[in-house]
């Protein structure tokens, strides 16, 4: 049986010295002194051979009651390449690659490694230097492509100069990354003042600072804003990074901090033919305390609902979490041009609009959603 290639490759770290095994687990020592210890039923697990993977996909077929859970190897050595081979009391024969092995090791040591090894979120205020990038580049070029990922990726605001200003021209730009992600106000949305407006977008007055779309259970991941012409006075673009807020609400009030990343607040969308509501709390949590998310939309913001006992500290808590979106030390301001495109993680910045006039001359901006899981997974194809 072949072993089935991940789409990833891993390079070896550190070769394989030698590898004991007892009846529970194969201790793997690496030349560099790293000692990972990994369980046998794990190693049945995922053995990548060609009856346990399917060669098309590289997804697993066998399923883990197809194991016994006392799984026991008859023989476990190395190859000539350095890998691990192991022979089960079954019948059954699996081969690790050492890189592969290393990259998914459990070991303290290993854990804490990718730990720190993962991408950092740079916090930002005021004096930010916005990523620029320019059209032609991200359309054509690979590496320019990657280069502003990241940046959407790690900063949360990104800033594409040159982009015609042509109705419907940020799609292929969107596409870039993926798919674009439909809502009740389409696929494609055009920002102006209009009479009939179903959103305070489509008004010409003051936008708070707020996320798109809080009313969804999962809120867009990605908003592109793209300017095609911006001839009226006023409307300028203010964001601030949500979890810069959070990080400071949790070193300064951190009572504060607890009731926003834990009281479920309710936001509404109500049309004349949709009704979109949900809870969850302002600021959301992952499982190691890190901020990942901020839910927010004053305008629509149901009413607080929550003990008695509790209502006051809700309102402090919510208060004092609008007063920083006020503070001028992490208001970023550019009014955006024709031709530039804002794209931002609208699960982290907060974004808003100054009044313009709308008598004054044309305004008209267009709009797309593009999910989170889509860029992570378009920066991971391109890096591989």
């Amino acid at each position: 049986m072949s072993a089935i290639a991940d789409f990833s490759t891993y390079k070896v770290i550190s070769p394989i010295r030698s590898a004991l095994e007892d009846d529970t687990q194969v201790t793997v020592l690496w030349l560099d002194g790293r000692t990972s210890p990994y369980h046998l039923l794990w190693l049945r697990d995922n053995c990548p051979c060609s009856r346990c993977v399917y060669s098309v996909t590289r997804e697993q077929v066998v399923e883990i009651l197809d194991i016994p859970e006392d799984i026991q190897a008859a023989r476990v050595t190395l190859t000539d390449d350095g890998n691990l081979d192991i022979l089960w009391q079954d019948g059954h024969a699996s081969t690790y690659d050492a890189g592969w092995l290393r990259a998914h090791a459990y070991d303290e040591e290993s854990l804490a490694e990718r730990e720190r090894l993962k991408p950092k979120k740079r916090l930002w205020g005021s004096s930010l230097a916005v990523p620029a990038f320019h059209y032609t580049d991200v359309m054509a070029d690979d590496a320019a492509l990657l280069a502003w990922l990241l940046a959407v990726r790690d900063t949360g605001l990104s800033l594409i100069h040159g982009v015609p200003t042509e109705s419907g021209a940020l799609v292929p730009v969107a596409k870039r990354i993926s798919f674009i992600r439909e809502s009740n106000f389409g696929t494609l949305f055009d920002v102006q003042s209009k009479v009939d407006a179903d959103s305070n977008a489509y008004t010409a007055f003051n936008l708070p600072l707020h996320t798109d779309l809080p009313t969804r259970e999962l809120q867009p991941g990605l908003q592109f804003l793209h300017c095609l012409v911006n001839d009226a006075r006023g409307g300028s673009s203010t964001f601030v990074d949500g979890f810069k807020l959070a990080e400071v609400l949790r070193e300064e009030d951190p009572q504060s901090f607890e009731i926003l990343t834990t009281l479920p607040i309710e936001f509404r969308n109500r049309g004349r033919s949709s009704d979109y509501r949900y809870q969850a709390p302002i600021i959301a949590l992952g499982e190691n305390q890190e901020v990942t998310e901020i839910r927010m939309a004053n305008f629509l913001r149901g009413p607080f609902s929550t003990l008695p006992a509790t209502m006051p500290l809700l309102y402090r808590a919510y208060r004092r979490f609008i007063t920083l979106t006020r503070d001028v030390r992490f208001r970023y301001r550019q009014r955006l041009e024709a031709g530039q495109l804002w794209c931002f993680d609208n699960r982290r910045a907060l974004h808003a609009r100054d009044e313009f006039d709308p008598a004054s001359g044309a305004r008209h901006f267009q709009g797309c959603y593009v999910d989170r899981d889509e860029l992570h997974s378009r920066i991971r194809v391109l890096q591989r």
